[in-house]
């Protein structure tokens, strides 16, 4: 039987890893590529055959929706799985991939599970499972085979399913908290000064302290479960009357306690970003222009 082939298609070479990663720990025998956007992964897919492709949807040059309607347009992809891993929750979005042909959907930030069961899900749907569950170690092998296909399919084709994204509404709980009435001060008279973090353990509201073209200072309350440095994560920022929202893939650079005390209430995160894609650069620019930035926040070198 021969080795089950994925194509990894992401901008960023830090999701390109975490994919390749998980992947490879679960199923050492998988054969992986990997393309930068886009327009590399067409000139790969029109040379090679692939029994999935996992692709980011904004990339520079060629989207993931973009490569997917071509994909869809060859006679040869037709049928081939193409799973979206996106931080584009929204309805509208999910709905114009299901429009296209996709075959699944992950939103970032993601679990190793999350990754796994849609891929999976789209190689059981074209007879490529049992070729990636022999590539598992005899100890994995045995577990997965203890999953009854019924249940990982629910006995029908799957259904796309991801929850919407909501927007990052203001807390005032949040900004009137004492321990973040300085941060927030920071954040520009036309803007909230806030937005939306969101975790493979949950979606958090922070404040935005701090902002340059490569990381956001963020202030969160501490919940039960502590972010994770290099935990990969997801900020959305909303900017201006037009309500302009932009999902900012990265991860968590530093944690820190932001009150002097071991039972801090309150941590502040460097979020570091990895999108490469010009269009959020330049919205990350505008926001810095319109004085988001504390003043006295330096950036990350």
């Amino acid at each position: 039987m021969s080795k089950v082939s994925v194509l990894v298609v992401d901008d960023a070479s830090f999701i390109r890893d975490l994919v390749k990663k998980c992947l490879r720990n679960y199923f050492p025998g998988i054969k992986i590529e990997d393309a930068v956007n886009g327009k590399k992964a067409q000139a790969i897919l029109m040379r090679e055959t692939f029994d999935l492709v996992l692709c980011d949807w904004e990339m520079p040059e060629m989207s993931g929706l973009e490569l997917l309607t071509w994909c869809r347009e060859q006679p040869q992809l037709k049928a081939m799985p193409f799973v979206m891993v996106t931080s584009r929750g929204d309805k509208e979005n999910v709905v114009q991939a299901i429009q296209a042909g996709v075959s699944g959907y992950v939103s970032k930030p993601f679990t190793n599970e999350q990754l796994l069961t849609k891929v999976k899900h789209a190689l059981h749907k074209v007879g490529r499972l049992d070729a990636l569950v022999a590539s598992a170690p005899t100890k994995m092998n045995s577990a997965f085979g203890n999953d009854s296909l019924s249940a990982l399919t629910g006995g029908k084709p799957e259904a796309v399913k991801v929850a919407p994204v909501a927007a990052a509404a203001p807390s005032k709980g949040l900004l009137n908290s004492p321990p973040v009435k300085a941060a927030a001060a920071a954040a520009p008279a036309s803007g909230r000064g806030q937005g939306q973090l969101r975790l493979s353990s949950g979606t958090q509201q922070c404040v935005i302290k701090g902002l340059s073209i490569k990381e956001a200072l963020l202030v969160v309350r501490r919940g039960e479960v502590l972010p994770q440095v290099l935990e990969s994560a997801v900020l959305d920022l909303e900017q201006g009357d037009n309500a302009e929202v932009a999902r900012l893939n990265g991860y968590l650079h530093a944690v820190v306690a932001f009150e002097p005390k071991p039972d801090s209430d309150w941590l502040q995160l460097t979020f570091r970003f990895i999108d490469q894609d010009a269009q959020k650069l330049d919205y990350i620019s505008r926001l810095i222009a319109r004085g988001t930035a504390q003043k006295h926040f330096v950036p990350g070198a």
